[in-house]
């Protein structure tokens, strides 16, 4: 490699310096499940305290907002099956203690976005306990069978849709602990509308909104229907607007499962955005076979159907995994490389990425649920203060890793998510680029092209455990000859040849003119 051209990943030269700009958000949200998040009070369950507690190391980080897994009353662990709707959970502390953790969290420049459960209730909601009654006011707030009704219908996940409660039936396609609310229904729009500004008028930014696209589509049959589909991102337009009365400026991200962007593509005109999950499967699965599954390819496709169907650019919401599924560093076998170059590939996709707590520092979990959901790590000692310990994971789950552990360790996967995270504040293209294809014709190598009003850059990424280089081409008359940013101290460029460590990453910076960076090698 020539030693003319080699970059070290922290230093900046006046030939890139140019193109970073001053900091600005990262546009990062972090997930956070309070109960396994840290505990301020002893009694093993994470709380509000204990987050607005944890808000130094999340600014550290750089992410600029976070998202809780459901804070409100419920019987469930997971939060999932909500009782009232505007309180607070008691396990996690008080609506004093909520709207403090808000007021730091913007103090920080951390936006707050809760999760919305508006599919359905729990089965001891105080609206679905009165709505067995067939003369309640709740009653068409709920699906209850009529005689003529098929009980054995498959739900458009391919579950039951009907339970039995004495001698009813009510729909509740999740559980039968969890009934779906009928939207149909005219007053409950109005008293949803009504909770989402309640929030709203206590600081919160935003929501994600479970389940999203499973509020008129209910039954198998209806998985693809585009009517269902239309019917769903009509309510969300009602929601929008009523939110919007509040704060015009309200976030809001939705779950639509599908591997189809056609499918997903109608809700991002009432939302911001929608999870890429197209795009994680992508993600994991190209960092755990070393070869390139389409990510290129599949950014520019994501971003053509998206304005098309709203007419306007849409800011993405990547991720790796989250609450839902098994751990990215139980898929990837808890090969560290691998992790690094996974985390690399989301924090350079534009848009909003969503990193799940504990990701940024190797946890692994797989099913059922709860160890998908456990407890953080910030000591080395399990038992250490602050650490949570309402769910004991198994033996094989106990894992040498910790922010304690990383912290100081210039080589941690933590600190390559904080220098990732950090090169997104100053890389504009790497927040909001619109992308490009670049063809590198290695199934090793996988690269992508962003370009926004600051400018266009390259990012390339190296999935294999050798060295591998790249013949730099000009694109619409650029040429990508200036490393701004590289993961890997021996990345080298010379001339038109990038040459890539192992699972290393770079970031170049598009010109009309080459201009090579200089500077000195460093083993």
């Amino acid at each position: 490699m020539a030693a003319s051209a080699v970059a070290q990943a922290p230093a900046l030269t006046p030939a890139t310096a140019r193109a970073l700009g001053p900091a600005a958000p990262s546009g990062v949200y972090y997930e956070i499940f309070v109960r396994s998040f840290y505990d301020t009070n002893g009694d093993g369950i994470g709380d509000l305290d204990g987050v607005t507690k944890k808000l130094p190391y999340l600014e550290s980080l750089g992410v600029s907002g976070i998202w809780l897994i459901p804070i409100f009353p419920s019987p469930s662990y997971h939060g999932y099956d909500i009782t009232h709707y505007r309180a607070i959970n008691p396990q996690y502390g008080t609506m004093a203690d909520f709207e403090r953790l808000v007021k730091a969290a913007h103090a920080d420049g951390m936006k707050v976005i809760l999760d919305m459960v508006i599919n359905h209730t729990s089965n001891e909601n105080p609206w679905f306990l009165a709505s067995r009654d067939p003369h309640s006011a709740y009653r068409d707030w709920y699906y209850w069978a009529s005689p003529d009704t098929r009980l054995d219908a498959k739900s458009s996940m391919g579950g039951k849709v009907w339970h039995k409660s004495g001698r009813q039936h009510y729909m509740g396609i999740f559980s039968r602990d969890m009934p779906d609310l009928n939207y149909h229904t005219p007053a409950l729009r109005r008293e949803m509308i009504s909770i989402g500004q309640y929030w709203l008028k206590r600081g919160v930014n935003g929501y994600r909104l479970d389940a999203a696209k499973y509020l008129l589509d209910k039954f198998w049959n209806q998985r693809h229907s585009m009517r269902a589909i239309d019917a769903d991102v009509a309510w969300w337009k009602q929601y929008r607007d009523g939110l919007d009365k509040v704060d015009p400026q309200t976030y809001l991200v939705g779950e639509v499962w599908d591997s189809h962007y056609r499918h997903m593509a109608p809700f991002v005109g009432p939302l911001n955005a929608v999870f890429d999950f197209p795009m994680a499967k992508r993600l994991v699965a190209s960092a755990e076979t070393g070869h390139d599954d389409g990510i290129g390819r599949a950014l520019v496709h994501m971003q053509r159907i998206y304005r098309s169907a709203t007419g306007h650019y849409v800011m993405d919401a990547p991720l790796l995994s989250n609450f839902d599924q098994q751990r990215v560093m139980t898929d990837l076998h808890g090969n560290l490389d691998k992790m690094k170059v996974a985390a690399a590939m989301l924090l350079t996709l534009p848009g909003n990425p969503y990193v799940y707590y504990g990701e940024e520092i190797g946890m692994r979990g797989t099913k059922p649920d709860p160890l998908d959901r456990e407890p953080m790590r910030w000591n080395i000692s399990p038992t250490a203060p602050g650490e949570t310990t309402w769910e004991t994971p198994p033996a094989w789950l106990h894992e040498d890793v910790s922010v304690q552990a990383e912290q100081n360790d210039p080589h941690s996967l933590l600190n390559r998510y904080r220098e990732l995270i950090h090169w997104r504040m100053h890389i504009a293209p790497l927040r909001d680029g619109v992308a490009g294809v670049y063809a590198t014709g290695n199934p090793a190598l996988v690269a992508w092209r962003l370009t926004d009003r600051a400018g266009s850059v390259l990012v390339a990424h190296n999935l294999s455990g050798q060295t591998q280089r790249l013949t730099l081409h000009s694109v619409g008359g650029l040429q990508y000859q200036t490393l701004l940013r590289t993961t890997r101290t021996w990345t080298a460029l010379d001339g038109d040849v990038l040459s890539l460590p192992a699972y290393g990453s770079a970031v170049l910076e598009g010109s009309t003119t080459a201009t090579q960076t200089n500077s000195r090698r460093t083993p």
